[in-house]
């Protein structure tokens, strides 16, 4: 599953102990494994190898330009949500014929660069988006590739915040919507609508929802073949599940097993967008525990990580397991692990037994390789952690610690 593992009682990334990371690079530290990112994508390329999908990695994951580069290396596409991916994307040496552009809000800037970049097309939200598009690339002197994206109206069974396939969600376009446009695709002189596109949500364990938003899409892509409507693409999206605690999420290969004879039967290209299942368990957050605080009614490990550093836990009620570097057999008593931060919201785990550690100490806050840095913040001017990239026994920064200097970069105080 992931090369964080105990050895001679010392947590290991790869050949690399933890501890010695920490004292080097410092607190908060992001540590991915180079090996587990790898071979996540290489498992999920195996799995549907049958039918030779595009795999586009999910940038808003992690969108570190070392995390971005080592996938292309290996053959991935990107999947990217904003102005700021594509130039990512772009840097991190990806074909443009391999990336593809979701979000509901695409800004005109946005959409005409992508155009111009020459990207393989854009997973249209709505109607005036799809009008925009189409009076830009008229503007530009182009014909641009887009898929429709499908809100399948289906239950994915993970936290409300990340559901984004049922019809009180934002994204997406219902069936009916859909086919009327399909219909008028003509009136659209200046855009190709190339394939379909679903994505029902993420943190997803079971392969049910998936099988039946593809089941209802393949059912519409027959349905527009009889009208005449070829297309070339299928978009699966993402949203494969990871093990935090005690999930049982599927296999790539169980996954694949239930919906490849599925895909096979649309004839069209696949292609999907993972993320979290690629680079969620490649990554640790390391803290150390500045405090042991006790009250009448509790007790808190205070670590110099917090809520700006890792905001799942805060944001979603997230579980992630958390672990002592060293392992110990001393007991292990209920304690809140919280951070700096001053927000009552502000903590890694709640009335989580762990074990017993002293002020010095560091704790790893396990499967953060998602959403982790990504959606890490400055907030109470606190400096954002660094990331460094193990392989094998061989360590890098990935990106430099922040500087007081770097948080008024762009400030005035005139």
């Amino acid at each position: 599953m992931h090369d964080f593992l105990y050895k001679n009682n010392n947590l290991y990334c790869e050949n690399l102990k933890v501890q010695d990371l920490a004292v080097r690079f410092g607190t908060p530290l992001h540590i991915y494994s180079y090996n587990t990112l790898t071979n996540h994508f290489i498992k999920l390329r195996k799995a549907f190898s049958a039918i030779d999908p595009l795999i586009c990695y999910s940038v808003k994951a992690n969108s570190n330009l070392s995390i971005l580069k080592a996938l292309v290396e290996k053959g991935a596409g990107l999947d990217i949500v904003s102005g700021g991916e594509l130039f990512r994307a772009i840097k991190a040496g990806c074909p443009a014929k391999k990336i593809v552009y979701a979000s509901v809000g695409k800004t005109e800037a946005e959409i005409a660069t992508a155009i111009s970049k020459g990207i393989l097309f854009f997973n249209v939200e709505s109607l005036p988006e799809l009008r925009s598009i189409d009076r830009i690339a008229r503007r530009l002197g182009k014909i641009t590739r887009v898929a429709i994206r499908i809100n399948p109206d289906v239950e994915a069974k993970t936290h409300k915040f990340i559901t984004t396939g049922k019809i009180t969600n934002k994204f997406g376009i219902d069936l009916n919507s859909a086919y009327k446009i399909l219909l008028l695709r003509d009136e659209f002189k200046n855009v190709s609508i190339c394939g379909l596109h679903i994505h029902i949500g993420s943190q997803i364990t079971e392969s049910a929802p998936f099988v039946a938003a593809i089941k209802k899409v393949s059912a519409f892509i027959k349905k527009l073949e009889s009208k005449g409507i070829k297309l070339e693409y299928l978009n699966i999206g993402g949203g494969l599940g990871i093990v935090y605690d005690s999930e049982t999420p599927q296999t790539a290969q169980v996954y694949a097993d239930e919906i490849t004879p599925l895909l096979k039967d649309t004839g069209l290209k696949i292609i999907m967008e993972p993320g979290r299942f690629i680079v969620g368990n490649a990554g640790i957050l390391v803290t150390k525990v500045l405090y042991i605080k006790h009250t009448p009614k509790k007790k808190f490990i205070i670590v110099d990580g917090g809520m700006n550093d890792l905001i799942r836990p805060a944001l979603y009620g997230a579980h992630h397991n958390i672990l002592t570097l060293r392992k110990s057999s001393t007991k292990s008593e209920k304690a809140d692990v919280v951070g700096p931060i001053c927000e009552s919201g502000d903590f890694l785990a709640k009335e989580r037994k762990i074990a017993c550690v002293k002020e010095g100490d560091y704790l790893a806050v396990m499967s953060s390789g998602a959403y982790g840095f990504s959606m890490s913040s400055n907030y109470n001017s606190r400096l954002r952690a660094a990331e460094v990239m193990v392989s094998k026994n061989k360590v890098r920064v990935i990106r430099k610690r922040e500087t007081y200097a770097d948080l008024i970069r762009n400030e005035s105080n005139g």
